[in-house]
């Protein structure tokens, strides 16, 4: 939420490209990995409960130094609202703006990177993704494969983003796609809270919580829909390209040995040069090499 709102007055996005690009962002700033916090249990919700209001707190009263200092009109007329508002109050000192947008970028990616890789080692590891991604470093225990698949997917897209024209636009299709994955997450989460209430669950919350991000959710996707149905029927264009993906790759079990003996060279080359081993299902620590 920090880095969606501090691009969106660096960049100067206005009307309802402002509006869709801040409300879709909005909704990435729960993600969290508990595999990585120890103990998860009390660190995870701390850092959701303080992080979240302090941030919050922090980009409103950004806003209303924006509307004190500057007229409707400069904002309005501003390619780069932080950069015109750090020449008319710092003077010497306005590159701080940018710098310090910079910054901000470059830490939301690096979040981004820590979630989506542990998510792809997750989803790896219950048999949704390739056992690839589930292979984590032997000593320091990171998700070395599937870290670099998401730096990879993540370069090509900034290359697609520069060279497309259009980059609002190329924004609102990913954005629908996180925001609407998330809304299926969430739908998930509150299914097997109802048909499975005694499994294991590292962190469990009242369904109200779920329930209510899911309310705002639905208002979100109906918006949107209403708005610019043409971006959200790309957007499920491009979710719906994964299928035949998903039962060739892992859906099909019974594949030639010769698919079997392509697919396990990448994973013998990553065994020995990344040194990393499977990771067991349910546990953050690898097999044994010597077993």
């Amino acid at each position: 939420m920090a880095r969606a709102a501090l691009q969106a007055l660096f960049l100067g996005i206005q009307g309802t490209q402002r509006l869709n690009k801040e409300k879709l962002k909005l909704l990435q700033c729960l993600g969290g990995n508990e595999l990585e916090l120890q103990p998860y249990k009390g660190n995870l919700p701390r850092a959701i409960f303080i992080s979240i209001p302090l941030v919050t707190f922090v980009y409103t009263f950004t806003n209303i130094a924006y509307f004190t200092a500057m007229s409707p009109q400069e904002l309005l007329s501003s390619n780069a609202v932080a950069v015109t508002f750090g020449e008319k109050l710092l003077g010497y000192f306005s590159w701080v703006m940018p710098v310090s947008v910079a910054l901000s970028t470059f830490g939301g990616i690096n979040g981004y990177l820590f979630t989506s890789s542990r998510l792809c080692f997750s989803g790896a590891r219950e048999g949704h993704l390739p056992s690839l991604l589930a292979m984590i470093h032997v000593k320091h225990c990171t998700p070395i494969p599937a870290l670099l698949v998401c730096v990879s997917f993540t370069c090509m897209a900034t290359l697609v983003i520069m060279l497309v024209g259009d980059t609002y636009t190329l924004i609102n299709y990913v954005s629908f796609i996180n925001y609407l994955c998330y809304g299926v997450t969430i739908i998930g989460l509150i299914v097997l809270r109802c048909k499975k209430p005694k499994i294991f669950r590292p962190i469990k919350v009242n369904l109200l919580i779920p329930i209510t991000y899911l309310a705002f959710w639905a208002f979100l996707l109906i918006f949107s829909l209403y708005s610019e149905p043409i971006v959200c029927g790309v957007g499920l264009i491009i979710i719906l390209t994964g299928v035949p993906v998903f039962f060739l790759g892992v859906y099909w079990r019974n594949k030639p040995k010769s698919v079997n003996r392509l697919i396990g060279k990448p994973v013998l080359w990553c065994l020995a040069a990344l040194l990393v081993v499977l990771c067991l299902q349910g546990s953050a620590r690898p097999l044994n090499p010597q077993r």
